[in-house]
């Protein structure tokens, strides 16, 4: 079966080729200016839906939401699903480097020329009403599907749950992976207050599976589903055991109450990793005989997910590559295991660029101990709002490993490579710093599509 993501096999670009600042000008093609940032509310998503014959009704739906590993749960749902013969849409975000990712069928990402063709079929819709960037990307997916004739979608929250535009679908299963803090200022400023906000999506009667680690959030969790009447299942640490974590997979066995005693294999590195593809075999169990995989699909599917971005490690003329998109304390925490467990040639030398409104004080000390020497950049295409203050940053975090400001991006990148000199640069802080570095190194996810 072929990937959405191939490990593009492409040369580095030359600088100068590079599409400043790092947006994909598809998505200019695709929408009319639109407003950004956060308008709470499902009305305009569902209005527009339902201008279009409501799209997301005609198939099923498996709604996957969380603070990190979403998105590793939902590929690997859909790997698993279309390797057992389940024509499965997939919308994930955000992308890394082309907005084609956001939106795959039967594990291909659909084509430019489809894209548009679809994106003008509810351009009316998405002006009628007002939509917002991300409330027109659902509706692009969901129709898509429908237009595509999926046999079931898996569905990524974009933020929070409750108020999120993916919200408007009533899925065969719910899940949360998790709570951390992120989003405090959308989301609330507590861990119960996130939970509560990405708890809504479970819905009455719809089973809600969640990994949560944390004894009161999962306890939480639960009381949550009871109250709406939802049946309510989780995957918890000790369930995992035998967990392998290698350079290029992690492994643990399962215990399963419909194919028993399964030994998992993901591609995808890091001991989160194994709970992330834990918990999408959790969820495939509760699918209805028909949709519902057998071992052999979900091994082998869980063997084949592709997922740029998270852990990702290449090499490439003599220098290793660690790119992982952790933009939060919990994900950097996640990354610093993968470094405790994984051994990657020295010196390492960490590349950073993270957003302004991400706590990069707590984020970046953790990192910055496990590296040799840090380079801190500008990620490329962030919304100039969100840009951080890297002299800032440096200031603050100076005395943890010696380390260089480099604002340019391209800069950035040759320094940390010159400085680790065929050991290790591992490139983290945001989705917009590694999409910019897995465009400069020849690696963006489509190039060979």
């Amino acid at each position: 079966m072929s990937h959405p993501f191939g490990r593009g096999a492409g040369q580095p670009v030359a600088p100068e080729r590079l599409d400043r600042p790092f947006a994909d000008p598809l998505v200019g093609r695709l929408f009319p200016p639109l407003a950004t940032g956060v308008h709470w509310g499902l009305e305009r998503t569902r209005d527009a839906l339902s201008f279009l014959g409501d799209p997301h009704r005609r198939f099923p739906v498996l709604h996957v939401g969380g603070t990190n590993g979403k998105g590793s749960v939902a590929t690997t749902l859909a790997a698993v699903l279309n390797r057992s013969g389940v024509r499965t849409g997939c919308f994930t975000s955000p992308h890394l480097c082309s907005f084609r990712e956001r939106v795959v069928v039967g594990g291909e990402a659909l084509a430019e020329e489809v894209l548009t063709e679809r994106a003008a079929e509810i351009a009316d819709a998405v002006r009628r009403f007002g939509l917002t960037f991300f409330e027109a990307v659902t509706v692009l997916g969901l129709h898509a599907f429908a237009r595509e004739r999926v046999d079931l979608a898996v569905a990524e929250v974009g933020l929070g749950g409750r108020l999120d535009a993916t919200n408007v679908v009533t899925p065969l299963v719910s899940a949360v992976t998790n709570v951390a803090m992120d989003h405090a200022e959308y989301l609330g400023d507590t861990l119960p207050l996130i939970a509560r906000e990405k708890a809504g999506i479970v819905k009455r009667g719809v089973p809600f599976v969640t990994a949560e680690p944390d004894p009161a959030i999962f306890e939480l969790f639960r009381s949550i589903a009871g109250e709406r009447g939802a049946p309510f299942f989780g995957v918890r640490p000790g369930d995992l055991s035998g967990i392998d974590v290698a350079r290029d997979h992690t492994a643990f066995t399962l215990r399963t109450r419909a194919w028993g005693e399964l030994r998992v294999r993901t591609p995808l590195v890091g001991r989160h990793q194994a709970a992330n593809a834990a918990l999408a075999v959790e969820i495939l169990e509760h699918l209805p005989d028909g949709l519902r995989p057998d071992a052999e699909a979900v091994l082998t599917g869980v063997a084949q997910v592709v997922h740029p971005g998270r852990d990702q490690i290449e090499v490439i003329d003599g220098t290793t590559w660690l790119l992982d998109v952790a933009h939060n304390t919990a994900g950097v925490l996640s990354l610093v295991d993968t470094l405790d467990r994984v051994a990657l040639p020295e010196p390492v030398v960490a590349l950073v660029g993270v957003l302004g409104d991400k706590d990069w004080r707590v984020m970046l000390p953790p990192l910055l101990s496990r590296t040799d020497r840090a380079v801190l950049t500008q990620p490329p295409s962030a919304p100039p709002e969100r840009r951080w203050d890297v002299e800032d940053a440096a200031g603050a975090v100076e005395h943890v490993c010696p380390l260089r400001v480099e604002e340019d991006f391209v800069a950035a990148l040759e320094s940390a490579r010159k400085e680790a000199a065929g050991g290790t640069v591992v490139v983290t802080g945001s989705c917009h710093t590694v999409g910019s570095a897995l465009k400069v190194l020849g690696r963006e996810p489509l190039a060979a599509r």
